[in-house]
């Protein structure tokens, strides 16, 4: 049996882009309305954005700095 990790399988468009953005728009909204943390959570120590980031876009971000990248571009903006 092939033993599975973070690269296994990984492609693009596993959700589409409207889903993708009506997530992270979720995201955004709790984290504004609730000082950066939902029912799930801290948005600090969240995997959500990173997780939809993989699924939509084929691409796992693993290491802490680029982990925090879309984080804070995808809670902060407008």
């Amino acid at each position: 049996m092939e033993e599975t990790n973070c690269q296994s399988g990984l492609r693009s468009n596993i959700i589409n882009k409207e889903v993708f953005e009506r997530e992270a728009e979720l995201c955004r909204k709790l984290h504004k309305e609730n000082n950066g943390k939902c029912c799930w959570g801290s948005c600090d120590s969240c995997g959500v954005i990173p997780c939809l980031y993989k699924l939509y876009k084929g691409e796992v971000i693993d290491e802490k700095d680029k982990v925090n990248a879309p984080k804070e571009r995808f809670l902060k903006s407008e």
